[in-house]
């Protein structure tokens, strides 16, 4: 009986290791409505799998087809008043309101600050992955231009570098690590929500070439990967552990059944 007891806390230790394991997976990998995110237990955010969503949507259902249907969710970009919102030359002017139109995306999934938020509100307008939450990504707290000459540690906080840096692995001196987990990244620079306060014409950046937070005007054009908070669903157990923690548990069964009799 003795023997019989130690197979069964043996299974129940493994049982409970494989959810342990599951539950602190730094980068989980899952389907939300039929979308592929990747859930981040470090920022506790969820990002979409597809690193250049936007590109691949336009190359799948044409340029026209989907900034019109940006520009139709979202027309106008609410920002802090500067010269791009209104007049380049009368303060009084700036809006904090500015118009989409289709020069300000390009067919790569290219896109400028302003086109990148009306990509995220364009995700929410269809409740992308079942989500109304996105946003592009945040510089964190540490605003510094050229973040990696002061070293990673000033990262944190700053979801684009947490994800560059903490959790997959990359340095100040190499592009952004090419894994799995993610589709299409992009080494050049992607849009970060924050704006640069002392101009608020400029607007963060991130450089995935060399793991660099930078300022640089809303209208050039980067790539856009969107985030929403927390876990866009539950993440649901992989099929392959499912099926080997229902063996465990029947296993665990039989061994209590026979123990009893």
């Amino acid at each position: 009986m003795q023997f019989e007891d130690k197979n069964v806390l043996l299974v129940a230790s493994l049982l409970l290791s494989l959810t342990t394991l599951n539950a602190e997976a730094s980068l989980t990998p899952y389907t939300s409505d039929g979308k592929a995110v990747v859930y981040s237990s470090v920022s506790n955010i969820t990002w979409t799998a597809d690193a250049n969503l936007l590109g691949t949507m336009i190359s799948n259902q044409g340029f026209n087809s989907v900034v019109n249907a940006i520009i139709a969710a979202s027309p106008v970009i609410y920002d802090t008043p500067n010269f791009y919102d209104g007049s380049y030359n009368n303060y009084a002017s700036y809006s904090g309101q500015y118009s989409l139109s289709v020069n300000d995306f390009n067919s790569i999934g290219q896109t400028n600050w302003f086109g990148a938020q009306g990509f995220v509100g364009y995700l929410n307008s269809i409740h992308y992955g079942g989500s109304s939450l996105w946003v592009l990504p945040s510089a964190g707290a540490n605003l510094l231009d050229d973040y990696n000459n002061y070293g990673q540690l000033y990262y944190y906080g700053g979801q684009f570098g947490e994800l560059y840096y903490y959790e997959l692995g990359g340095t100040t001196s190499g592009n952004i690590p090419n894994t799995t987990t993610f589709s299409n990244e992009r080494v050049y620079a992607y849009w970060l929500a924050t704006e640069y306060t002392p101009n608020p014409f400029h607007a963060w950046n991130f450089d995935t070439y060399n793991g660099n937070q930078n300022d640089v005007s809303k209208v050039t054009q980067f790539f856009a990967w969107a985030v929403s908070p927390g876990r866009v669903a539950a993440v649901p157990l992989p099929s392959a552990a499912w099926l080997f923690g229902s063996g465990l548990i029947g296993f665990m069964g039989a061994s209590l059944k026979r123990k009893l009799r």
